[in-house]
């Protein structure tokens, strides 16, 4: 057994009591005990102001509200929500996917009432938080919520273009269309300069290497464009800058209430509450995927944003949600506690009040140039590729529609709308059709939902049965009604009176089948192996299994899985990545339930991630397919560890070269790593203890490398078939627990996202 060393979470704590800066981002000496995490939470709460001030001001101007409200809202979305929240990690402030509907507020009530329906909605959100209400946010379709950001983000570009060619903004997206040809006749190319150079730097500023890109792209554009306009335009009426009148501390107001039409109020209350719940709960879900171990309490989120909402209002503020762009910098600042949102709040009410005159010298053109990126950002390649995969495609095009050319409201009411309308089409609609064998023989497969609507197309495809055939029913169905079932009960009596035979099989079948194997009696539905197959299928005349293979799916999976790979043809938007190992008792669809499209994965020997290949792989995950969770499964009996442990590395051959990069796992293993000694005791022998300590050094040099994606590590234990999820905080690998707060649980995180695929593989994990 490995002796301990430094290693060692004894050492990690004496080292911690000694005064050493702890590994959280802490502070040394006695300071540093009490506040563990200030130095990362400090550091992240800069990068996150740096962020949050440009898009504070840009979705102000979007509002049509007063620039400063942007920022009023942004600290009192830092402070309030910060403190209150559910979601630790989540910065609250100011969100473009309010900005349509703000805009239409101020434009029918003025700003004041504007402000007194931002409380009013805070009230209302408080009141969901007490109520439960959040888990019924789940209940929205995906489609109609990515649809509606594409839209504000659309209605977004569409003003702010405008306003890049020197004209004004507009309300709406047909008086922003309608205004564009009076825009381009009376263009301003100073203007245009400034918006079309924020623009360049939003869009080239990722591709630049790591150590520029620390600093966030929107204030690199804002300050490159206002220094710019000052050297060339300094002075010059073409270029019109923000106008502030006054301090942070003079934009502060109060609200008015209306003279009539309260209806209308009340109604604008609601729609904020509930389109700025929904935006900060899914906000928080997308905190929890990036961050391992952060779980959100979804009702105190609403008491947080409600507070939050109610407080901005009665001071001026805009309405305030959840941001996944500040939060998400905020993430991958390092933060570890909420006092990162805090302090970020703080910063950016000492700049507004301190640092006015800067804010002035900004081009009204350069923060317009931001938000067309805003607004283009929102509309998302993989939203669109998800609900064509789906078959929602509809929905996210009526919802986009209607929000661009009606209003937020009506345009997502038009996608709930079409949503129920096609899952009411889905649950009536079967699909019965006919089949006739060579030997005159028939089969009849019926699938979806079967109701009494369905009879009809039912009763068309039995009445084609020719008399007297032998035939056989496939019910390949979710549901058969009483009607449906007595109209095919009726037929079958009728049918045999003819002389003919008809077998039905229901998918009750397959599930006795599936008991009676697990019991011990009969051979039942398993998973065969080729051989087992090839045995099975011999009187087919299959002699190759895998061209045998070949034959068996063209003929009974190709038609299934046509339609799904036909929606996956013109791209892929996997929402995780894997890297396994080469044994071909590893199956990565099939441990985490996934299909195509869902698992971007790479399989090499010992599941290494620091190989050429492997690097690229996950530079093209990260970066083109934007997947936000890559994965490392290592698994019992691997040959590779085997191979290591028996010094095959660095000898002679491609499979000693390979080996050398796992040297350092080895001498971590020997060294006594804690996942090795905690597998140890978990009863696993010292392969399977160096094939656990290789996963969680593969974590480290996928950390190192900077994707920006979260990491998970997983191991497969062969000959129980179980999947362990590696708690890196107890430096352990664990089983997946029902308990969906439990650590086993990070598999969510990997199926966030995907309705089915990998989801399912989560949920079927957790329910085991």
């Amino acid at each position: 057994m490995p002796s301990p060393s430094n290693n060692s979470p004894t050492s990690a704590a004496g080292a911690t009591a000694a005064g050493a800066a702890p590994a959280g981002g802490g502070l040394p000496g006695p300071f540093g005990r009490m506040f563990p995490h200030a130095r990362a939470d400090l550091s992240a709460s800069i990068v996150v102001f740096l962020v949050a001030v440009p898009l504070s001001l840009g979705i102000a101007v979007a509002s049509g509200a007063p620039i400063l409200a942007g920022l009023v809202a942004a600290v009192v979305g830092a402070v309030v929500a910060g403190l209150l929240g559910g979601s630790p990690l989540q910065v609250s402030g100011p969100a473009a996917g309010l900005t349509v509907i703000v805009a239409e507020l101020v434009n029918k009530f003025g700003w004041e009432v504007t402000c007194l329906i931002t409380a009013g909605a805070g009230v209302l959100q408080v009141i969901f938080g007490l109520s439960r209400l959040a888990r019924f946010a789940q209940a929205i379709p995906p489609a109609v919520v990515h649809g509606m950001l594409a839209g504000i983000g659309v209605t977004i570009a569409l003003a702010q273009i405008n306003v890049v060619l020197g004209s004004t903004a507009k309300t709406g997206g047909i008086a922003s269309i309608a205004a564009l040809p009076s825009s381009i006749a009376n263009i301003s190319w100073p203007a245009v300069l400034l918006g079309v150079l924020v623009i360049a730097v939003m869009l080239s500023w990722a591709k630049l290497p790591a150590r520029f890109t620390v600093v966030p792209a929107a204030l690199v554009a804002i300050v490159l464009a206002t220094a710019v306009s000052l050297l060339l335009f300094a002075g010059s009426p073409a270029v019109t800058r923000v106008e502030l009148g006054g301090s942070l501390l003079d934009a502060l107001s109060t609200p008015m209430l209306p003279e009539s039409n309260w209806g209308s109020v009340l109604g604008g209350m609601l729609t904020v509450a509930l389109i700025a719940s929904v935006e900060s709960l899914l906000s928080a879900v997308a905190v929890e995927r990036m961050k391992p171990g952060v779980r959100t309490n979804a009702d105190r989120e609403l008491l947080g944003q409600g507070a939050a909402n109610t407080v901005s209002g009665l001071i001026g503020g805009l309405p305030i949600t959840g941001v996944i762009v500040r939060s998400a910098a905020n993430v991958r600042a390092g933060a570890e506690t909420r006092a990162s949102a805090v302090l970020h709040g703080v910063w950016i009410a000492l700049f507004a009040i301190v640092l006015i005159g800067v804010i002035e010298l900004i081009p009204m053109a350069a923060l317009a140039g931001l938000l067309v990126m805003m607004g283009v950002n929102l509309v998302k390649p993989a939203d669109l590729r998800t609900a064509k995969t789906h078959g929602e495609l509809p929905i996210y095009l009526a919802t986009l529609a209607g929000v661009v050319f009606l209003n937020l409201l009506e345009g997502v009411l038009a996608g709930l709308v079409l949503a129920g309308l096609m899952l009411l089409w889905r649950a009536v609609r079967s699909r019965p059709h006919l089949e006739q064998n060579a030997d005159g023989s028939c089969e009849l497969v019926i699938e979806g939902s079967v109701s009494f609507l369905a009879v009809p197309r039912l009763s068309r495809e039995l009445n084609s049965v020719p008399r007297g055939a032998d035939v056989t029913v496939r019910l390949v169905t979710d549901y058969l009604d009483h009607a449906a079932y007595d109209h095919l009960h009726a037929w079958t009596a009728l049918h045999e009176a003819t002389g003919g035979t008809v077998t039905v099989i229901e998918p009750e079948d397959a599930r006795a089948a599936a008991a009676a194997h697990a019991a011990g009696d009969g051979d039942g539905a398993r998973f065969l192996t080729w051989g087992e197959w090839q045995t099975r299928n011999a009187e087919q005349g299959a002699h190759e299994p895998l061209m045998a293979g070949l034959a068996a799916y063209h003929e009974n999976t190709r038609e299934q899985i046509r339609p799904t790979m036909s929606g996956l043809a013109n791209g892929q938007a996997p929402s995780a990545m894997m890297i396994t190992c080469a044994d071909s008792r590893v199956l990565p669809h099939l441990i985490t339930h996934s299909g195509p499209g869902d698992v971007f994965t790479v399989q090499n020997v010992g599941n290494l991630a620091c190989g050429p290949g492997t690097a690229a792989a996950v530079e093209f995950a990260t970066s083109a397919l934007n997947v936000p969770m890559i994965t490392v499964c290592g698994h019992s009996s691997c040959g590779a560890m085997k191979g290591l442990r028996a010094g095959a590395a660095g000898t002679e051959g491609a499979l000693g070269s390979w080996l050398l990069e796992a040297r350092p796992v080895l001498r971590a293993f020997e060294t006594g790593h804690p996942v090795g000694e905690a597998a140890a005791r978990d009863g696993f022998d010292e392969n399977d203890q160096l094939a656990m300590v290789n996963v969680a050094m593969q974590l480290e040099l996928l950390r190192a490398q900077d994707s920006g994606a979260e990491v998970l590590g997983l191991f497969y234990d062969i000959g129980s078939a179980r999947v362990l999820v590696l708690d890196e905080q107890a430096q352990r690998f664990v089983e997946v627990h029902p308990d969906p707060h439990a650590v086993g649980s990070g598999l969510d995180r990997i199926a966030a996202g995907h309705g089915h695929g990998v989801a399912a593989a989560a949920r079927n994990l957790l329910d085991t």
